[in-house]
């Protein structure tokens, strides 16, 4: 393979991993469904390794969940990582409003010469 190295990603795991933070933070399916604007069937063949969810699935599931796709792909999150879900936790109950000025403020700190 020209010396590249290709990681397997095992969906089995993705789900267990998936299942587990969910159980951790008190959801049911039902609800992560709801959190992620995903049906609960497709959260339950996520969970079981029935379907494959996308790079973008992973993602709002790591959002709902309060982590980082590195928890569902790789099973560990990085250091530092917390303080992400600590950010994470504070913007879900954002109204649109809200979002958009914390938007407009990220943007305004990015652009700072600090």
């Amino acid at each position: 393979m020209n010396g590249v190295n290709v990681m397997e990603i095992d969906y089995t795991e993705i789900g267990k991993r998936v299942r587990r933070r969910r159980k951790a933070q008190h959801l049911t399916q039902e609800q992560l469904a709801e959190l992620c604007g995903l049906s609960t069937q497709y959260i339950s063949h996520i969970e079981t390794a029935v379907s494959i969810p996308s790079t973008e699935t992973i993602m709002k599931l790591a959002l709902a969940l309060a982590t980082t796709p590195d928890e569902f792909l790789t099973g560990t999150v990085k250091r530092g990582e917390e303080a992400w879900r600590d950010v994470a936790q504070m913007l879900r109950p954002l109204s649109p409003g809200q979002l958009e000025l914390t938007r407009s403020f990220l943007r305004w700190v990015t652009e700072q010469r600090l």
